[in-house]
This record gives structure tokens, C-alpha cells and sequence, in this order.
């Protein structure tokens, strides 16, 4: 740990890691595209780099001899080959180092070119397990690595939240974010990840139906990197200040940076390995789908309205139609219900904080909620789906996922609600946890419900709601839009930015 200390002093201590193997220190100084000046007259930024599989720990001092050392400001070039010299000099020599709260470290993950960062040791140990990585131990698990960072960044605590802020090269235009209206280049936009029944959007709406943490940014060179934060919860995504990222959100949660690479293609292949590619669809998915609002529906199947509902599926298929039938998650509260009442017997429904079982009003009047962070609750239904499925039904459609509610001022259920969740995916938590993550694991359990009716069958899901890894399990589209030519354009970057992701 570095510190400044009266005198102009300064003290370097080191504990035992156990996966460190060599040291080098280097100061960067505040105006350089490592570490930009913090508040305070003549803050230096001073680095210990630890490689190859360490932590990079920094701290403020404002009167140090190290701040003697280089006149000049490095190359980044230079910075990474002095730093990979090292690194082969004391290749056989161990050396760890005691990290504390607010001295940020770094990890090389998944493969060359991918890191995670953190506020501090103690908030990786309290970051919350990944939804978004298809595999939870590729985020955990260091590997060997030449490769180090040029693009590190700032760490910052206030009231419980984490700001998270990466300087790149004046020019710098910026992509990506999800879901999102307006614009393909999201340079100068700021969005909220915080799912939301945004009908009649507009380009201006900040928080869309789909939550994606997640920035591309194409540098003035032609490459280009990608950033993550690795966080459920509602996300500030700023990218008004040029060339700066910036995420606010509850702490502790990690940052991944993929790049730079090459290209824009070559980001979203490091991407793809990290939370998963595309899931794929039956051919057939893959041609013109036709739906609208008033095709004379009602609350749920009717048995009067639909008498036999494998016969309708039977001449839809008899004339080359496929059928997609919708399932939404609010069940009616009604007693004699089937669903319902088996629901409740397994018991399975989002709860209030006093215990019982939330209520909000939705299409067929008071429902319940499943709690899909549950194995328990997934399992239930994928099994309904199973059953579903043998009325000759070709794929099923996830709608008011976010969770909606309607009657609500926020549109969806109260953040204090209860998520009995396994522990795998964060324990039990309340909704403002979960909310981002509930019309994707909605849609995992509608995926794995189409497995169990068919094994050698590829399900087609599509949903309204999701977060970053939904494509494993559905598809997606952009929500309750408008038949003008506004929202028509608007879908066309839209579309593109959900490829971008």
C-alpha cells in the first residue's frame, strides 16, 4: 500500500497475496490517459502495477519523492513494455501486497485483453455473483496474462453508490448502452438500466425495456473497447463529458474492460465468450412474424372465445402458419384457479416484506407475481410451459416482463419487495436487486419449460423484458412502439444497438 505520510514520505508495505509474482512501480502522472488529477491543488496519482495475476492498488499522495521520478509522461507503449520487462526480470520472484478499502485492483480474466476491476479486495469479496456471464467462474477466476490495461479506471464511494469513471482519447465516440431511442452513436447521451413499460417512447426516454450496462466505445486510432459494469441494480450510463464513461450504481460491483482490440467485431467476440452467444432459433423463427393489439383477445384464454385451442393451433399449421402464444407473469389472484392454486401450494409468488404475497393490478385484475430467482419457482414453470406446449404451440412470447403493474406511479412493483433468491444468483434480496433480471429469468424458465416438452426441438422465446446474457435464452423486440414513421426510424438504431451488445 502506498501512502503519503507527513515529511513528504512514503511507505510501501507488503502482506502476503497469494497469486502474485512480480512487481513494478511506475508513476503515472495526473494528466496522463492512466490517472486524471483528483481534487486538491497537486494530487499525484501514484500506481503499483502487480503482475500477472495481482492487483493494481493506487492511492493519492500529495508530497512524495516518487513524484520526482519522471518528468515526463509515458507512452502507453512504453508504460506496458517497461512494465512486461519487469515482469520478465522477477519472473521467478514473489511479492504480494496488502490491498484495503479504496485502493482499486485489477485481475486479466477470460482471456488476453479482458479485466475485471474493483474498488478494493474488500469489494470484489462483496460484489454480488454474476447474471450476466454464462459462466459465473469466468468472472472469478484470474489467468496467466502478458497482457496489461491501457485503460484503467477511477474508483469513487458516495453514499452507497460506486461511480466508476474511464478516460479515454479526446475523439473517442461511444456506442452501445442496450435498448436504447435516439441515435445509433450514443456520445453525449445518458441512459438508466432500470427496466421500464415505456409505452410512446421517444428518443429522449432514458430507460427503455431491456437493461445493458454495457459501453462500445470506438477510439480515434480505429479500435475500439468495451466496458461493462457488472451490476443488476439501476445504473447511471453518463457519456455526456467527451470521450469520458461514467456508471453510477449501488456499491460494490465490478468493472470489465474487453480491449482494445482491433475492431468493433473483435470486442464483441470477447464479448460473446463472456456472457454467451445468441441462443439458436428454429429456421422458421427467422421469417416474417405479424402481430398487433386488437385482435379481439381477452384477459386470458377464454374457454367460450376458445373453445379448442389445439384445433386453432392445428389449422393455423395446416395453412403454414406458426403459432406464438403469450404468456405474461402476472397470474390471477383466484382461488380455483389451477395456476394459481398450484402456485400457491408450492409457493412460489413475489412477497411483501410483511411475508405475504404482493398484489398488483395487471390485465386480468389483481395478480401475483412469480418469483423467478427461485429454482423452485423456475421448475414451476417450465413444467406449466411443458403442458402448454402440447396444444400444438410453436413458440411462446414473454410480454409485461419488466415486471408491469399497473396503477403504479413507478410502473412496476415496490422496490422493497422480497425476492427469495438462490443463493447462486445473489440470495434473498429485495426488487430493486432483481427488478433489472426478472424478465430474463422469466424467459430462462420459458426456455427450459419448450426443452422439457421437446429435447430435439429448438424453443423459440421471445420477450419484452431483459438484461445483458437474455439472448441465451429469447429474443427480443423493441417494445410497445407506435405505427408512425417516428418510432420506425427509431427501431432501426435501436436494432442496431441490441447487435452492439
Amino acid at each position: 500500500m502506498l501512502r503519503g505520510v507527513p515529511g513528504g514520505e512514503s511507505r510501501l508495505r507488503f502482506t502476503p497475496l497469494n497469486y502474485c509474482t512480480t512487481v513494478s512501480v511506475i508513476l503515472l502522472e495526473s494528466n496522463n490517459c492512466w490517472s486524471r488529477k483528483r481534487s486538491g491543488p497537486s494530487s499525484r496519482k501514484l500506481a503499483l502495477a502487480i503482475a500477472t495475476q495481482g492487483f493494481f492498488i493506487s492511492s493519492t499522495s500529495s508530497s512524495s519523492p516518487f513524484n520526482s521520478i519522471r518528468k515526463k509522461r509515458p507512452s502507453r507503449k512504453l508504460i506496458g513494455e517497461r512494465l512486461r520487462s519487469e515482469m520478465a526480470d522477477h519472473e521467478q520472484k514473489a511479492v504480494t501486497a496488502d490491498v484495503t478499502s479504496g485502493d482499486m485492483s485489477f485481475q486479466p480474466i477470460l482471456e488476453d485483453g479482458v479485466f475485471r476491476f474493483d474498488c478494493s479486495a474488500n469489494d470484489r469479496n462483496a460484489a454480488y455473483p454474476t447474471l450476466s456471464f454464462v459462466n459465473s467462474k469466468d468472472r472469478e477466476t484470474p489467468i496467466m496474462s502478458n497482457t496489461v490495461p491501457l485503460y484503467i479506471p477511477t474508483f469513487e464511494c458516495l453514499f452507497g453508490k460506486q461511480i466508476v469513471k474511464i478516460e479515454l482519447p479526446s475523439g473517442t465516440s461511444f456506442y452501445g448502452t442496450g435498448e436504447a431511442s435516439g441515435q445509433l452513436e450514443r456520445t453525449g447521451k445518458r441512459v438508466f438500466t432500470w427496466n421500464t413499460d415505456a409505452y410512446g417512447y421517444g428518443p429522449g426516454t432514458t430507460s427503455l425495456y431491456q437493461s445493458h450496462p454495457w459501453v462500445l466505445a470506438v477510439l480515434p486510432n480505429g479500435e475500439a473497447l468495451g466496458v461493462l459494469a457488472d451490476t443488476t441494480q439501476r445504473c447511471e450510463i453518463d457519456l455526456r463529458k467527451d470521450s469520458r464513461i461514467q456508471f453510477v450504481a449501488p456499491s460494490s460491483y465490478p468493472v470489465m474492460t474487453f480491449g482494445p482490440f482491433s475492431s468493433p467485431t473483435a470486442v464483441l467476440i470477447a464479448l460473446s465468450h463472456a456472457i454467451g452467444p445468441v441462443y439458436m432459433p428454429p429456421k422458421w423463427a427467422l421469417g416474417y412474424q405479424q402481430c398487433r393489439w386488437s385482435y379481439d383477445s381477452d384477459e386470458r384464454v377464454l374457454e367460450d372465445r376458445f373453445p379448442n385451442p389445439k384445433s386453432l393451433a392445428n389449422d393455423l399449421h395446416q395453412n403454414g402458419f406458426k403459432a406464438i402464444w403469450m404468456l405474461d407473469p402476472g397470474i390471477k389472484h383466484e382461488e380455483g384457479y389451477f395456476v394459481y392454486d398450484s402456485g400457491s401450494k408450492s409457493d412460489v409468488w413475489v412477497q411483501k416484506t410483511d411475508g405475504s404475497p404482493f398484489l398488483g393490478e395487471v390485465w386480468p385484475g389483481p395478480c401475483v407475481f412469480p418469483d423467478f430467482t427461485q429454482s423452485k419457482a423456475r421448475s414451476w414453470w417450465a413444467s406449466l410451459v411443458k403442458d402448454f406446449i402440447s396444444n400444438g404451440v410453436d413458440g411462446i412470447w414473454n410480454d409485461m416482463n419488466e415486471p408491469a403493474v399497473f396503477k403504479a406511479v413507478t410502473k412496476t412493483m415496490p422496490e422493497s419487495n422480497i425476492h427469495r433468491g438462490d443463493d447462486e444468483l445473489g440470495g434473498c434480496q429485495n426488487h430493486s436487486y432483481y427488478h433489472n433480471v426478472y424478465g430474463m429469468l422469466m424467459a430462462r424458465s420459458t426456455y427450459e419449460g419448450m426443452k422439457l416438452a421437446n429435447e430435439n426441438k429448438r424453443p423459440f422465446v421471445l420477450t419484452r423484458a431483459g438484461f445483458i446474457g437474455s439472448q441465451r435464452y429469447a429474443a427480443t423486440w423493441t417494445g410497445d412502439n407506435i405505427s408512425n414513421w417516428e418510432h420506425l426510424h427509431m427501431s432501426i438504431s435501436m436494432v442496431l444497438q441490441l447487435v452492439s451488445n
